[in-house]
């Protein structure tokens, strides 16, 4: 959900040619080759978000390439900075994509999983991506 919404946030601001590369990948290897989740995609295509995606690991060469990889919480952020301190090179910056809410966040900063409830965490979760989306353009390109 996050990488497609955040796509769309980027097209939306005419940003697209700013990114050689937007993805999404798990820090864990439990659905590598799936699709994503039926309510996550139905979430967002109810929003107007296309979905195009497979899930994948971080394997060490994200830290080469790209310059942010953003957590979306804590357990994830720790897992992320473990498996940075073994690739060489590394250029991007890890952090939680919550960092980029705006002041008084509803949500809260933490993307929690929302596979286990019911959709009502899928409708908060995108709010979220969309918000930490717009977050994260603006600080990055105006500020």
């Amino acid at each position: 959900m996050a990488e497609a919404v955040f796509r769309h946030v980027v097209t939306e601001k005419n940003l697209l040619d700013k990114f050689d590369v937007i993805d999404s990948a798990g820090t864990g290897a439990y659905h590598i080759g799936n699709p994503p989740d039926s309510r996550s995609v139905a979430e967002c295509e109810r929003n107007g978000v296309m979905v195009s995606h497979r899930a994948r690991q971080v394997v060490k060469e994200d830290f080469e390439r790209f310059d942010y990889i953003l957590a979306m919480d804590e357990e994830n952020l720790e897992d992320l900075e473990r498996k940075r301190g073994k690739a060489k090179g590394s250029k991007a910056r890890v952090m939680m994509f919550g960092e980029f809410a705006g002041e008084g966040e509803k949500g809260g900063k933490v993307v929690r999983d929302p596979y286990y409830g019911g959709q009502r965490g899928f409708e908060v979760n995108f709010g979220q991506c969309w918000r930490f989306s717009e977050g994260f353009l603006g600080r990055v390109f105006e500020g």
